[in-house]
Formats: C-alpha cells, structure tokens, sequence
C-alpha cells in the first residue's frame, strides 16, 4: 500500500510522475482547478471583507472522491501542482477540501514544486518541501474576484443599454480597445502616393541596383518626388548626367555582430510558433502542455521541456554546462563564446525562480524522438530545442558593404550589400519577424568596388509606390502588445485570444484580428464611460499590484476595497443616466434624402446601418459601405408605383438589406412582405414531383442556397443539394443531387431518405 499521496493537476502528468517515485507513492489528479466561485451574484461579499464563496466544480466531483478516499489510507499528503499561482491555488483547495472532510488529522502536509518532469527535479523537490504560499493563493483569489466583480456587475450593464447576452472583462476588455484603435487607425489612414528611382547597374559581369538618395544636391526623402510625371524629369536628368556611367564616389566596409535571441518565454514561444508553426495560441499552450507533462519514449514516460507559463528567460547553470557541451560537440568548438550568455528579463515583476523554456535535456535531440512525437509535437520541441540552444552560441559575423555612385557631380545613388562571414548561432536558429518591411536590398551581395572605378548605368527604373496603414494585429503581434503594455500575464493571453473571439467581438481575417461592429460597440461604450478600466496603464498596473501581492508586499483585501468602491460608483451612475439609444446609435452630420432628418448608425441584429431618426415614417436606410450619393438617388426613385403590397395594399419600394437590394414593403415594419429581385436560375431539372414545372436555384432568406419547384406555392417540393438530370439507379426516383462532406467528399446521392443510395463522382466520371 502507497504511504503518500500526491496531487498533480493532469493524469499525463501523474503517470510520469508515478515512473519516478515508485509503489511508496500513489498520484493523483485534480484534473485542474477543483473549486470554482459560485456562479451567482454574492459569490464575492464586498460587504464581509470580500469573502468567497466556493463549490466544487462539477465535472471534478468524482476525481475530489477518489482524493478523499485516498488520504484516508494515506500517512503524508504531497501537493505538486503547477509552479505558478494557479497551480498553488489548487493545492490549496485541495487542502482545504480534505481538512473540511477532516481527513487529514495530524498527516504532514508538503507543497512540492518543480519546474520540470524529471527524475532529477523531483527528488529535488522532495527532499526541499515547504509550506503552500498563500501570498501566491492570496494573489490569485484577487484575481478570480476582480474578474468576477467585473463580470457580474459590468456585463448586466452592457445587457440593458446595448444587448442581452454580452459580456465585459477586466483584461479582455482592454484587448479590445487595441484591436478597435487599430482599426480606426487604418481606416483614417490616409495613403500617398510616392515614387523612387533605381539605377540597374554592373560592375565586373555582375548586376545589382542602387537607389537614389541625392538629385541635385539635395537628399532625397520619402515624398521628394510624388508623381510620374516628375519622377520622368528626374529620369532623364540622371540620364544625360551620366551618360551610361556611374562613378564609384565612395565604398564602406564595416563587420557587425548579431546577438542571438534570448530562451523563450511564454509570450515569444507563442509568437514565434505564430510566425513559424502557424499555430494558435491556444493550439501552442496545448502541445507544449502535453510536452512538458510527459512523452512516452523507449525508457518510459519523460517530460520533454520544462515549465511553458513564464516571463523569466534565465537558464539553470547545469543546462547550461549541458548545452555548450552540446555545441561544442555537434558544432564545433570554436561556436561556444568564452563565456556562457546571460539574458535580462524585459517583463515587470518576472518571477526569475523560474525558467525560460527549455529542453529538459538539451542533449535529446528532436531527431532521435521524432518517432515518439506527433508531428505538431515535434515541430514545436524542435523550435524551443533549437531557440535555447542557439542562445548560447557565438554571434553571426555579418560584413557589410555601402558604395555610393556618381551619375555627374550633384546627383549619388548608394547600393547596399552583405555576406555572412560566420553564422555563428545563425547556423542553427533564427529568429522570424512581425510585418519585416522590404530591406532585401541589404542581403545582396555586391561586386568588389573600388573608389575611382566605373560602373555600368544599365537603364533607370522608376517606381510607383503608396503608403500602407499599420497592419491589423496578428495573434503574435497582439500578444508582443499586451506584452508591452503589460496587460495580463503569460498564463492569460491563451484565454484573452479565445474570450475576444468566442464572445464574436473581434474575427479572423487572413489571420488577423478585425472587430465586429459589436465589438466596435462594446469598446466605445466602455471607453466612454468606464474610461479608467479600459485604460492600459490602468490595467497594467492593477497587474503590477497583483505581483506585488505574490510576493507578500501588499495586502489583498485593501487592493479589493480600492478598486470597488469607485467602479460600484461608475456603475450605478451609468445604469442611471447613459439611455440605451444613445449607445446604439450614433448621429451624422448628414440629412435623410428623403424627409431631410438627421441620419444615424444604428446596430442592427446583425451589424451596423446607417438609418434614419424619422423611423418608422421614414424607412431609409442604406449599409456603412454604400455610397452615400447612388444611395441618395436610388433612394430618391425607389417607390414602386405600379406596384401595391399583395398582403397590405402599400406601396413597394426598392430596399438594401444584408444580401444586397430588394423589395419590400413601404408599410414594414408593419408588413414584412418582401420579394428578390435575383431572377431564379434554371437548372434544367424537371420537377420529379409534379412533373410540370423545373427546379430552380433560388437564396432563402438567411441567404442560403436552396432548390425548388417553379411551379411554387402550388408545388413544395425542395432540395438544399444541387440536382442532376439522372435516375436513381437503386429507387428510379428521376433525379439524384450532388453532395459535398469532408469526410466522403463530392457523391451522388439519391435526394429520398428512404433510399440512401450514393456513389463519389469520381465513378460517375470514369463512366
């Protein structure tokens, strides 16, 4: 019988574990958090010192059972959940479970920590355990409570002056606002036009270019020359000056180092893997879960890196002996520096007890587990494998060249050029970029120049160009941003990606992130009237706050008190005064085409619209894209006069909607008669029902492909799946329809249920 118990969070990890500590151990997992706050108002008392109020999580009852069951039997308990604060909120309630079921009596207790799943940590551990911090425990209920306090009195206020059903966070929401500011940013962008002028050259049978950076003695910026008009003057200015020659006016040879990047932390490792994987946050903390937890190879179940939630970039001393071992080894010596790299942690208040992410043994090569690995796995163990070892290499040695040339006396072109002496760490990693403006023109390698020498003027080339606006964020780059701004902390950025997208606040375009109109809504509102916790130094320091709780230099209940009694003032003021459709809707200075009313935006059930104050006299409207003047004039003639409602008598008009124009009635929304003005399209199909109309293809309302009868209302009959002129070779019912699944691909089916038969098209071809 085991005489310990010892807690984990996940069964990958227990089983790890387990292979370490032998039959004197029995492991244990919570499966995560075990109690969670009351999912009801009241579940933090601002009243009572802001007690909480905790049950057990639903999905974790059974495994808590099995917990108690085992401590009765059990003579010591050992809480080894994750080195961070959640990871010791855990333990904690955990603990606190067990002596509510008084099951622990006199049993000692330990909190265990270890930054990796080895064998070598563990025993550490063991033979070093403390007491559970509750600075840590203190610091994450203050978390947990804000975030409830926020959620369960900001969301309610967000329900009764924009929309039942939304939702605000105290992190999330300033996420947000760095995703809408960007947005308007790009959209108030203005673009110029600009042009360059590039000399095709050669020198010694080997062409390069070279831009022009003086004409006529006066250096050329960004706008010197802003049309094609004048960049043509300035052609044939350079042209004449020249006369197919440029002189080599001077050459510059410089040697520069480039340092390696630092070890990962949690925010790089899912940027890079972002950049380099193509993988989502969320996809990124997964696979590096299950890394870390344990992989099964040939000598059982090992963990592969260490701790993947930290902002410390420091490396143990003996990993380090390890790794250069390793370079010296693999690489050879002369890529170790004489003395290993020291890296600074950039992030506020990093926790440096802990490590940067590394291998567990930088020794176990990605190679030589591959075979173990799923191949998200591997790609993910090769990044962080190759970015620490590389970290402790030499620095590429990097030539540079820079030659200016002469077309006559006031007019230089300069050409740029470099080569890699010596990659150094080069050779084994290196790091990608966010947005990486064109600077090819430096990677060129160029001829050897002489001053005095001439070179070959080619022809001259003259671009056109235009400024771009500041690219919408990535999920790397939006995480590199709150990094900066120090907005949440390296175990929530996974969840404030997910939060943004899930509540449809913002979505994925091209993998960037474009708020939706509600979104849009949403941050408005909160900036306007809960400006203080929106603002990112704000935020920022409510995290800094937190931090120092962690390390016992602040109180958390006083934290609380602060932060409370002004928020509850900000909420109740604007229950009271803000009126719901001043949120909803914003006024124009524009005037409706047809009663001469303001028009506003307006949030429609989907998006927004800009629609008239006059409604519902008036029933203008037009969408945000719209041209405002076609509009106006197809606003100005869109009654129908020939035409009355069928079901009302009122006149139809010409309307625009979310699929495009169509007709409705001038009596909505009264009456919701409408009609298409797409013309159905012919499929040829007749109808195997009543056997004298075709099928056609026709938009239902919500927009989706349908087929059916001509002969409709009189006849019913409807697919959803494109119909072939071709019998059912099982039923003999006189069409069969096209069918398209992931899972099978394109088939024919027979459209009866009763039949079921199909076949892939593939076969229907061959035949």
């Amino acid at each position: 019988m085991a005489h310990n118990l010892v807690i984990v969070e996940s069964p990958a990890k227990a089983k790890t574990i387990q292979k370490y500590l032998g039959k004197d151990f029995k492991i244990l997992a919570s499966y995560g958090h075990v109690r969670d706050l009351l999912p009801k108002e009241g579940a933090v008392d601002p009243e009572h010192h802001f007690a909480m109020r905790y049950e057990l999580v639903e999905k974790n009852k059974k495994h808590v059972a099995e917990i108690i069951a085992a401590m009765k039997k059990a003579e010591a308990l050992y809480l080894a959940t994750d080195p961070d604060r959640e990871g010791e909120a855990i333990s904690w309630h955990v603990y606190e479970i067990l002596l509510e079921k008084k099951v622990l009596k006199k049993k000692p207790v330990h909190r265990i920590a270890f930054h990796q799943i080895t064998s070598a940590a563990i025993e550490e551990a063991l033979t070093h355990p403390r007491a559970i911090s509750m600075d840590l425990v203190n610091a994450q209920q203050a978390r947990r409570a804000l975030d409830y306090l926020v959620g369960f009195n900001l969301s309610p206020v967000l329900w009764r002056k924009v929309r039942h059903g939304l939702s605000a966070g105290r992190v999330q929401s300033p996420a947000l606002r760095l995703i809408v500011e960007r947005e308007e940013e790009i959209e108030k962008f203005v673009s110029q036009e600009y042009w360059d002028v590039i000399a095709d050259v050669a020198a010694q049978k080997q062409a390069f270019t070279a831009k022009l950076i003086t004409f006529a003695g006066e250096k050329q910026e960004q706008f010197s020359i802003t049309n094609g008009e004048r960049a043509e003057e300035v052609k044939q200015t350079l042209l004449k000056a020249a006369k197919g020659k440029l002189l080599v006016a001077k050459v510059e040879k410089k040697q520069r180092k480039r340092n390696p990047a630092a070890p990962f932390i949690t925010s790089t490792l899912q940027q890079e893997a972002a950049r380099k994987l193509g993988l989502n946050v969320q996809r990124t903390m997964r696979i590096a879960q299950q890394l870390y937890e344990g992989i099964e190879l040939d000598s059982g179940s090992v963990g592969l890196i260490t701790y993947m939630r930290t902002d410390s970039v420091n490396l143990a001393k003996e990993a380090i002996e390890e790794i250069r071992t390793l370079i010296a080894d693999r690489y050879g010596k002369e890529n170790v520096p004489e003395e290993a790299r020291a890296y600074k942690t950039r992030a506020k208040n990093a926790q440096e007890a802990h490590e940067a992410i590394r291998p567990t043994s930088a020794l176990r090569i990605p190679e030589e587990v591959k075979s173990f690995l799923s191949p998200e796995q591997f790609k993910l163990y090769e990044l962080i494998w190759k970015r620490t070892v590389s970290s402790q290499m030499i620095s590429a040695t990097i030539d540079t060249v820079t030659a200016d040339l002469q077309a006559g006396k006031e007019h230089v072109f300069r050409a740029n050029g470099s080569v890699i002496t010596d990659p150094g760490f080069m050779r084994v990693y290196l790091e990608g970029m966010d947005d990486k403006p064109d600077d090819s023109a430096d990677e060129r390698i160029l001829p050897p120049l002489n001053e005095g020498d001439y070179v070959t003027l080619n022809d001259l080339q003259c671009n056109q160009h235009f400024t771009e606006p500041p690219p919408r964020y990535s999920e790397a780059t939006l995480i590199k941003a709150l990094e900066e701004f120090g907005i949440g902390r390296p175990s929530t950025y996974a969840s404030i990606v997910y939060t943004l997208q899930n509540r449809e606040y913002v979505g994925l375009e091209n993998k960037r992130f474009r708020p939706t109109d509600m979104g849009r809504i949403v941050s408005k509102f909160l900036q306007q009237h809960f400006t203080r916790y929106v603002d990112y130094g704000f935020t920022a320091q409510l995290e800094d706050e937190l931090d120092a709780i962690s390390r016992g230099e602040k109180e958390w209940v006083p934290l609380l008190g602060e932060f409370w009694s002004p928020f509850k003032l900000q909420v109740d003021e604007v229950l009271e005064t803000v009126k719901r459709r001043d949120v909803r809707q914003e006024v124009l200075e524009e005037q409706c085409p047809l009663c001469g009313k303001p028009l506003v935006i307006r949030l429609g059930k989907r998006d927004r619209f800009i629609g008239c104050t006059g409604y519902p006299e008036c029933t203008y409207t037009r969408s945000l894209t719209e041209d405002k003047e076609q509009a106006a004039a197809d606003a100005t003639n869109n009654q129908l006069e020939d035409r009355d409602c069928p079901d009302c008598g009122h006149k139809l008009a010409m309307k625009s909607g979310r699929f495009g124009k169509f007709i409705g009635c001038s009596n909505y929304p009264k009456c919701k008669h409408i009609e298409s003005l797409q013309k159905p399209a012919e499929t040829g199909v007749e109808c195997p029902e009543c056997h004298q109309g075709k099928i056609l293809k026709r938009r239902s309302r919500k927009g989706k492909i349908f087929y059916s009868c001509s002969r409709y209302p009189d006849c019913t009959y409807a697919l959803w799946n494109e119909p072939v002129a071709q019998s059912c070779p099982k039923c003999a019912w006189p069409l069969m329809t096209i069918k398209q699944t992931k899972k099978r691909g394109t088939e024919l089916v027979c459209p009866r249920e009763t039949c079921k038969f199909s076949k892939p098209m593939e076969e229907e071809k061959k035949e």
